[in-house]
C-alpha cells in the first residue's frame, strides 16, 4: 500500500462525508470508527485492486458516490427487515458488504465468491480491518445453495452486478429463510422493463413474493434502484440447478 493509495482514501471518506449531509438518516446511524475504518477500506481496496482488477472506480470522489454511499443506501432496508445474518453473493472486492459490515457491527455477514483469488484477498480484507462480523466462502451460490449449512438460513441476500435479475433469483432465494428478503442493487429501472417482467414467475415459482423497488432517494447515486424480493414458502429441492446451468439458461 502507499501513501498515494492512503491520501485517496481519504480524500473518498471526506467526499462521503459531504454526501451524507443529504442523507443524515444514514450519516447518523453509523457507529464511532466507521469513517477510519472506510478509509482503512478504500486504501487496501486501491492497492489490491493494482493487482487483481477489482474494480474500475478509483477516483476518490467515485469511490465515495458509487461504492461507499452506494453500499450505505442499503441500510434503511436491511434494519427495517431487522437482518442479522446476510449473505452477500459475487463479493469481488468486498463491495457491498465490507461497508455495510464496518456500518452494523452486530449484523453477520457471509462473503461468497466464486474466485479464491478474491476471497482470499477479502479474508485479508477482513483480518486488516478486524471485522468479527465477516465470513468468507469461495464457492459458486449454485453449489453452496444446495449445501444445507447455507439452504435457506439467512435474513437477507446482498447482490450488486452480480447477474440479470432472473438468473440471480435463482441464486439467490434458496438461500433466504422464509421471511427474509433478496435485496439487489440495479440501475433505473421500473416495474415495466424487461428484467422485471421476466424476473416475476422465477420469484413466484422459486418461492418469493411480487417483487418491489426501491428509490434511495439519493440522487448522487444517478438513478440507482433496489429490488426487493422476500421469500414466502420454501424453494422447490431441485433449485438452484448446477453450476453454470442458470446463467445459460434462465428460468425467465
Amino acid at each position: 500500500m502507499s501513501a498515494h493509495d492512503d491520501l485517496d482514501a481519504a480524500r473518498a471518506v471526506a467526499a462521503l462525508d459531504a454526501l451524507l449531509a443529504d442523507a443524515p438518516s444514514i450519516g447518523g446511524s453509523l457507529p464511532p470508527g466507521f469513517a477510519l475504518g472506510a478509509e482503512r477500506f478504500v486504501a487496501l481496496l486501491l492497492a489490491a485492486n493494482r493487482r487483481l482488477n477489482l474494480t474500475r472506480v478509483t477516483a476518490p470522489d467515485e469511490v465515495a458516490r458509487f461504492h461507499l454511499l452506494d453500499a450505505l443506501a442499503a441500510l434503511p432496508i436491511l434494519d427495517a427487515m431487522a437482518a442479522d445474518d446476510v449473505l452477500d453473493l459475487g463479493s469481488g472486492g468486498g463491495l457491498p458488504a465490507l461497508p455495510l459490515a464496518l456500518a452494523r457491527p452486530a449484523m453477520r455477514f457471509t462473503l461468497v465468491d466464486s474466485s479464491t483469488k478474491k476471497t482470499a484477498v477479502l479474508g485479508e480484507f477482513a483480518a486488516e480491518l478486524d471485522l468479527r462480523n465477516v465470513a468468507i466462502v469461495a464457492e459458486r451460490a449454485e453449489t453452496l445453495g444446495q449445501d444445507p449449512r447455507h439452504r435457506e438460513r439467512y435474513a437477507a441476500v446482498t447482490a450488486r452486478a452480480c447477474a440479470a435479475l432472473p438468473v440471480l433469483v435463482e441464486l439467490a432465494l434458496p438461500f433466504l429463510a422464509i421471511g427474509g428478503s433478496l435485496v439487489a442493487w440495479k440501475g433505473p429501472l421500473t416495474v415495466e422493463d424487461d428484467g422485471m417482467r421476466r424476473a416475476d414467475p422465477v420469484i413466484d415459482q422459486l418461492g418469493g413474493g411480487p417483487a418491489r423497488i426501491v428509490d434511495p432517494g439519493l440522487p448522487a447515486l444517478g438513478g440507482h434502484r433496489f429490488v426487493i424480493a422476500a421469500k414466502e414458502r420454501a424453494t422447490p429441492s431441485q433449485f438452484p440447478r448446477r453450476a453454470g446451468v442458470p446463467g445459460r439458461r434462465p428460468l425467465g
